[in-house]
């Protein structure tokens, strides 16, 4: 690992501190680069996030997307955890929490508007993200982009279903601008130019596409920190004017993501996958679609709504929370099987 992947964690930390500390510093410039929004999703967010998934998909081999068949298990699990296991833990949790535990610090409306924002999140299984987590524990980069594919393509079905059984709406509108320009941005484009390019350097030899992977790997760092910047400069006001919110909401949404972790990655051991495909099936169901479930809070309780404030505090969690799981998965590699030079997996590991 090199400098920026071996400290990570340091360099995320102090992103979060530059970022809150910029917001607070210097509004003005976060609220123009906040004007720079189309359908709930942050173009100036989305160009950093695409500079990180960029280099991921140059590695995407078709021709391995076709071997995904031969180990539906890691897919079926994904799924599994995502859409009949992850919106109801958290619905749960979101309820205990604020109906019970934290009941005399919460106004019951403002609690409901919580458990609304904590739903949304748990509806609303992570996109753009993943690519990120998935590289930086050397996950199979063919079959995570199959897992996120197949996941989006439900959550255009499932997402207002689940929605509002779990809300308790009647009917629950999705902004399928945002959902068709995030999937759109995150993934269909990235794609495409991680196509052409893997094509283009191919034809000069595979020595040049491996050059081209190693020399791209700070950018995907690079473009993870000044994502984290911009997240928490956004923010910042919101971190520092309440933050005994934020901490009441974080406790529930901590709790949810390390549980459906250990559940996705516990099942992954036992059914002894290999170790690029079990981190990334155990990391798409903890991390979460962050555009689409704030703009769906803000469309449906408002832009200053408690449920808008807790899918806020679910996107400043999300990083350190997957960066711990990131460090965990990676010092974990050995209860899995291995892969052997061929790529087959070695039941004897």
């Amino acid at each position: 690992m090199g400098l920026f992947e071996r400290f990570l964690s340091v360099w995320v930390g102090l992103a979060i501190l530059l970022g809150v500390a910029a917001g607070h510093v210097l509004p003005g410039l976060f609220e123009a680069i906040a004007a720079f929004t189309w359908a709930q999703v942050n173009l100036v967010v989305a160009v950093f996030i695409w500079a990180m998934i960029y280099p991921m998909m140059v590695q995407v081999d078709f021709a391995a997307i076709r071997d995904v068949r031969k180990q539906p298990r890691g897919l079926i699990l994904t799924l599994i955890i995502n859409w009949l296991v992850k919106p109801f833990t958290m619905a749960a949790l979101g309820w205990l929490f604020f109906r019970v535990v934290f009941a005399e610090w919460v106004a019951p409306e403002t609690a409901n508007e919580y458990i609304a924002g904590m739903i949304l999140l748990g509806v609303a299984p992570c996109t753009a993200m993943v690519f990120v987590w998935s590289h930086l524990t050397r996950g199979n980069p063919s079959y995570t982009l199959v897992q996120v594919s197949i996941n989006d393509i439900i959550m255009i079905f499932a997402f207002a279903p689940l929605a509002s059984l779990l809300l308790g709406l009647s009917q629950v509108t999705v902004p399928w601008n945002t959902l068709l320009l995030s999937v759109t941005l995150y993934v269909v484009l990235p794609l495409i130019a991680g196509t052409l390019t893997r094509r283009h350097l191919l034809k000069q030899g595979k020595e040049r596409l491996d050059a081209w992977l190693a020399h791209s790997k700070p950018t995907t760092v690079l473009g993870l920190l000044a994502t984290v910047v911009l997240l928490f400069g956004l923010q910042a006001d919101r971190i520092l004017d309440n933050p005994f919110a934020i901490g009441l909401i974080a406790v529930p949404l901590l709790i949810q993501s390390y549980g459906i972790f250990f559940i996705a990655y516990g099942a992954a051991r036992a059914m002894r996958l290999p170790h690029d495909i079990a981190a990334p099936a155990g990391l798409i169901g903890t991390s979460n679609f962050f555009e689409l479930a704030v703009a769906v809070a803000i469309s449906l309780f408002g832009l200053t709504s408690g449920a808008a404030l807790a899918t806020v505090v679910g996107v400043l969690v999300e990083v350190p929370v997957m960066l711990s799981l990131v460090a965990l998965a990676n010092r974990t590699r050995h209860w899995f099987p291995a892969r052997t030079p061929a790529g087959k997996v070695d039941a004897a590991a």
